[in-house]
């Protein structure tokens, strides 16, 4: 397992400012690594609905049969890579038109998948500006969980027992984030103006149609009900699965932070290390820091900046932190462990 080159949390930090960000980009353009691929970018979304197509073709042949659920798995699988896709418009890496990434977007995301690329894009680009920031970070605000000690102050009830059990039963909430993507997507577009919403209601709309016809068609209404759960279960399981060990458990600056982009986007992330199979699995975003400095870069290019910025944070003294799978998920549900431990001492 590779060690972190310093501690991310350590007392003697550099005063970065933004110019320690322009060696590190010129080294990056000179490499070619911020160039489009659009072409690869066409290859692989290809392939991906080819293979979901397959996946819809084996369901329609085993019809009624049991053994339908277990298409669930992969259809689940290869629905995180259309949302990796959809992550990819929102972030303009794929080609050079942002009105081709909105359609790109929107077709992934609201008619593959049922939610809303405006309202991912949306909540995705004010966590990219702001990492791990507990006032303007949306993926760090209070909800059902919480990610620190004042967020967690005074839950009682429901809210309460949440809070102080949250590390142990995280994974199996994710099971549950398929379904609030589609929840939150409707109450985001709902609340916007009926012009700008009614492109995205009208596929998602259309989705949900497609989607349950063709599952109420090919198999009897209990199977079909199944058959939706278990999918949705296991593209949240997955996609939070992906995402979880990127941020949790890393630094969390507040208002009084004055932090540069060098500094603001290496503290506040971690890589994962692993091989072609970790890779794939969770879409080359496993290179979570090299993807948060330079967001526009194609995915598929993030593992050849890795060597660089690592080098180039070692050079300037700047923490950089790089773990195995297994050591990221334990510190993310060490630190929600941490957060639940007052309202667990005060019982």
């Amino acid at each position: 397992m590779a060690q972190p080159l310093a501690s991310p949390a350590t007392s003697t930090r550099l005063a970065t400012k933004g110019s320690d960000f322009a060696p590190l980009l010129r080294e990056i353009k000179s490499a070619g690594l911020l160039e489009r691929r659009t072409a690869a970018y066409a290859m692989a979304i290809g392939i991906n609905l080819a293979l979901m197509a397959a996946t819809w073709a084996g369901i329609a042949i085993l019809g009624s049969s049991w053994w339908v659920l277990f298409l669930a798995i992969p259809l689940g699988i290869l629905t995180t890579r259309a949302a990796f896709f959809g992550h990819d418009a929102g972030h303009q890496q794929i080609a050079g038109s942002r009105k081709l990434h909105d359609w790109i977007g929107m077709l992934h995301g609201n008619l593959l998948l049922g939610m809303s690329y405006g309202w991912w894009n949306d909540k995705h680009n004010r966590h990219h500006a702001n990492p791990n920031h507990t006032d303007k970070d949306p993926d760090v605000g209070e909800g059902v969980l919480v990610w620190t000690l004042e967020q967690a102050e005074g839950r009682t009830g429901v809210h309460g027992w949440l809070s102080r059990n949250q590390a142990k039963i995280f994974f199996p909430l994710l099971t549950l984030e398929g379904f609030n993507l589609k929840v939150s997507s409707i109450r985001f577009l709902l609340g916007r103006p009926r012009r700008e919403a009614q492109v995205e209601l009208g596929l998602m709309a259309a989705h949900l149609v497609l989607y349950f016809t063709a599952l109420f068609l090919i198999m009897s209404p209990g199977q079909a009900v199944l058959f939706a759960l278990i999918h949705h279960m296991i593209f949240g399981l997955h996609l939070g699965s992906v995402f979880a060990p990127n941020h949790k458990g890393m630094e969390m600056p507040d208002g009084d932070e004055q932090w540069g982009h060098l500094e603001k986007q290496v503290l506040t992330s971690r890589n994962v290390n692993g091989g072609l199979v970790t890779d794939w699995m969770m879409g080359g975003l496993n290179y979570q820091i090299e993807h948060h400095l330079f967001p526009s870069m194609p995915r598929a290019n993030l593992r050849f900046a890795q060597p660089i910025v690592r080098a180039y944070c070692e050079r300037i003294g700047m923490p950089y932190l790089s773990t195995g799978l297994v050591e990221s998920y334990r510190m993310g549900l060490q630190h929600m462990h941490e957060v639940g431990s007052e309202l667990r001492d005060q019982r």
